[in-house]
């Protein structure tokens, strides 16, 4: 089943359950009947200003309660979905509302995946090769930056705002739990091997004092300045941490090999004490790309016109790869055609291990015009789209003439053959630009999601656990079983532990900064009953038991155990949505 099915039929399933947990089997489209039955408004008391009791009102009095509720005003995004839910649609259209709302969820999704992966990534890349990161510091900050983006960026826009905070720790939480059992545990169903013992043990503690001191913060429900920049200070720890160990096993590993020079070097690729694996298939799969180009590179010189080279450039299909893919892979690429149409016009990528680094010198130029503009129409939900300077010249006037004056000199002053020496530039605006569009694409998802929970009676957290968590965790999945089929689970199995570390020390600490510079005071949750510990205490549980299990099996991940991982998950899922339903209460 492919995602988009498997979250819609996610979706059904909950509000059925939760439908019939309420005693009805439908949506009640009379007047003056809800969800919970009928209600006057003057009935409900005067102070009731959260915008999750819309439904406990009748259908002809939703619209003037979200219109005069503060917490139903969704300023974060650009489509207020409460209002368009109930003022815009008639009550009677509420499945119809929900079917458009789950489509437009996973055309979200699709540009938080695109974004991350075909210019995030890449720029990330094109950064850390600029300013010469070794492969371990590059692996734990901008690759880590660049796989977890669409997570980091989701849980900043929902911390940052109390009364969608259970957003965030559903999906930070959900994701923690998704990545480290189902993930993992189908690696290891795939590919049985041994994992390294040192960096295993390394981030699974890092990973337990992350979750133990989010668990603290949820219980106080507040967090201070000190404490914050204290969570972030964990992550540079844990740098740190991966930087020196990973020097003192290169040290240990060369003081070895120079202690034995007569002795033929035999390389140990099933050794549990190996720090990092070398052989990367992004490496292999360089020299493969290499001769795929050289094959197919023409006999005579022959150089593209300017109009040929735009056209090029924002054409996103591979004539030669599409004869060779199946119908299913087609079918999914025409679907993501127009959107990877708008993004290539709009932000730059540097590819450094292609030749000329993906310099297109009139796509390139036209960057100078749309990436700024984008930036500014879509930065903080298009809040500074429509400022004046001094109430008569637009701003967004502005950057279009500034870059249009700069895309002049950059076409004027380089050539089609050969990238400028500031071509690396590219990199950090297509960086800029990216990065604004996933954290708009978040803001929009969070929004989404909140509309969703009220009009189907659902917390913000088993929505979180659920829908964000899957959205933002099922590219993981694929792409570990890809990496562990290939022959490198090392790699699946630390992206699994590794990557998650830095969403949920980077996700909830910027998230609460965001909070505290808005309100100027602690940043707050608000607990969701007794969901909200469900979902560290599992966590935790899952890790504690990874920490006692696997050194038992000298370190080495069987099908046994990838069977437990999943089997946890599962019972961990029912119980959540026991939880959820009212089944399991306090």
């Amino acid at each position: 089943m492919s995602a988009s099915g498997f979250l819609a039929l996610l979706l059904v399933l909950l509000s059925s359950g939760r439908l019939l947990a309420s005693g009805t089997g439908n949506f009640s489209t009379q007047p003056g009947v809800g969800l919970a039955g009928p209600t006057s408004l003057a009935m409900m008391s005067e102070s009731s200003d959260e915008c999750d009791r819309v439904m406990n009102y009748s259908a002809a009095e939703r619209c003037a309660f979200v219109k005069r509720t503060p917490d139903c005003s969704m300023e974060d995004g650009f489509i207020n979905y409460l209002r368009l839910a109930f003022c815009l649609l008639a009550p009677n259209l509420t499945p119809l509302t929900i079917t458009l709302c789950m489509v437009w969820l996973l055309v979200l999704f699709l540009i938080l995946g695109l974004t991350a992966s075909k210019f995030f990534c890449p720029n990330l890349s094109a950064i850390s090769s600029t300013l010469h990161c070794s492969h371990n510091v590059a692996g734990v900050t901008f690759l880590a930056l660049g796989n977890g983006a669409p997570d980091i960026f989701s849980a900043m826009a929902a911390i940052s705002h109390p009364h969608t905070a259970g957003l965030a720790v559903g999906a930070l939480f959900g994701a923690g739990i998704f990545v480290t059992t189902v993930v993992a545990g189908s690696v290891a169903l795939v590919k049985p091997f041994a994992v390294a013992s040192r960096p295993f043990l390394r981030d699974v503690i890092f990973y337990m004092i992350a979750v133990f001191w989010t668990f603290d913060i949820l219980y106080r429900g507040t967090i201070t300045m000190g404490e914050t920049l204290g969570y972030l200070f964990l992550y540079v720890v844990y740098v740190l941490t991966v930087v020196i160990s990973s020097f003192i096993y290169n040290w240990q590993k060369n003081s070895a090999t120079n202690g034995i020079q007569h002795v033929p070097h035999i390389p140990e690729l099933n050794s549990s004490d190996s720090s990092d694996d070398d052989d990367v298939p992004g490496m292999r799969g360089g020299t493969i790309q290499q001769e795929y180009e050289s094959e197919y590179r023409p006999l005579l010189p022959y150089s593209e016109s300017t109009s040929e080279i735009l056209l090029s450039s924002l054409n996103p299909v591979d004539n030669r790869k599409w004869r060779r893919k199946p119908w299913t892979w087609k079918v999914v690429k025409v679907v993501k055609t127009p959107l990877e149409v708008l993004l290539l016009l709009c932000v730059p990528v540097v590819d450094p291990d292609k030749e000329d680094r993906n310099w297109r010198r009139p796509l390139n130029s036209l960057h100078m015009i749309t990436a700024p503009l984008l930036c500014v129409l879509i930065f903080q939900s298009g809040a500074y789209g429509g400022v004046m300077i001094q109430g008569e010249f637009p701003v967004w006037l502005l950057i279009l003439l500034l870059g249009m004056f700069l895309a002049a000199i950059v076409f004027c002053t380089t050539t089609n053959d050969h990238p400028p020496k500031y071509h690396p530039l590219f990199a950090f605006l297509g960086f800029v630009v990216s990065a604004v569009l996933i954290s708009a694409a978040a803001s929009e998802v969070v929004s989404l999601l909140h509309m969703l929970g009220v009009v189907l009676s659902l917390s913000n957290t088993v929505l979180g656990l659920t829908l964000l968590a899957w959205g933002n965790s099922i590219g993981d999945l694929f792409s570990d079983i890809t990496i562990a089929r290939q022959g490198y689970p090392r790699m699946a199995i630390a992206a699994c532990f590794g990557g998650i570390i830095f969403n949920m020390l980077f996700g909830v600490g910027l998230g609460c900064l965001m909070q505290m510079y808005e309100t100027h005071s602690s940043a707050q949750f608000e607990s969701e009953g007794l969901l909200t510990w469900i979902l560290p205490g599992a966590l935790g549980l899952s890790l504690v038991l990874s920490f006692l299990i696997v050194p038992l099996t000298q370190f080495h991940l069987g099908r046994s155990y990838g069977v437990f991982l999943l089997v946890f998950y599962c019972i961990f899922l029912l119980i959540a949505l026991l939880t959820e339903f009212r089944i399991i209460h306090t």
